[in-house]
């Protein structure tokens, strides 16, 4: 019990090691464990967001192992996020690739027709469906803020730096899907004001 209850507070291993005198093959296995099964729960409660009237922002990022003597991710996954400004909603979901195909896909699951989507300028995005959907774009390259529409992704860009200081120290050690779900596990816990520990018990006692 005290294991998983260090597990889900993300206490590093070389610590849990410690304290409990276990292997690192257990921690690692039974860490894994533990964040597949708040992914699936986080997998069964998603649901679309935005709609008429309503603003998303949406972005792609890498999650993986960085050289920083090249200033560039090598290894990792990908995962693309989205947030409703008029509510706070987050959600993130793992994508193959950065591609028009997989970007569109993913967009047409989980946000609702006659949404104001917000995205950067990435071209995978130019041909965005615009009989479904009011597409904003905004030229980082340029500015963080459109000087003439107003558009912005700050908001989704500021998870990415969030999920990423929560994944520490853990980032960097691969499983990256797993370790995102743990974030939106307690990002849900948060939104429902349950204990995230209580609620993991809840979802192993109902497998």
């Amino acid at each position: 019990m005290y294991f998983t209850y260090d597990i889900v507070r993300r206490v590093p291993a070389h610590i849990i090691q410690k304290e409990h005198r276990l292997g690192p093959n257990t921690i690692a296995e039974f860490g894994l464990f533990c964040r597949e099964t708040m992914l699936m729960y986080v997998e069964g409660c998603s649901e679309k967001i935005g709609g008429p009237n309503k603003t998303v922002e949406i972005d792609e990022s890498k999650f993986g192992r960085r050289k920083y003597y090249m200033g560039h991710p090598v290894k990792g996954k990908w995962v693309f996020g989205r947030f409703e400004r008029e509510s706070g909603k987050k959600f993130l979901a793992p994508v193959p690739d950065t591609t028009a195909d997989s970007l569109k896909a993913v967009i047409d699951a989980w946000i609702e027709p006659g949404t104001t989507v917000i995205s950067d300028c990435w071209v995978a995005y130019r041909d965005f469906d615009a009989e479904y959907y009011t597409h904003r774009t905004v030229n980082h390259s340029i500015d963080f803020v459109d000087e003439l529409t107003g558009a912005h992704t700050n908001n989704i860009k500021s998870t990415w730096r969030v999920v990423k200081a929560f994944l520490s120290p853990s980032y960097g050690k691969g499983d990256y899907i797993n370790r995102v779900g743990h974030y939106m596990c307690a990002v849900r816990c948060r939104a429902e004001k349950v204990n995230q520990f209580t609620k993991f018990m809840f979802l192993v006692t109902m497998m």
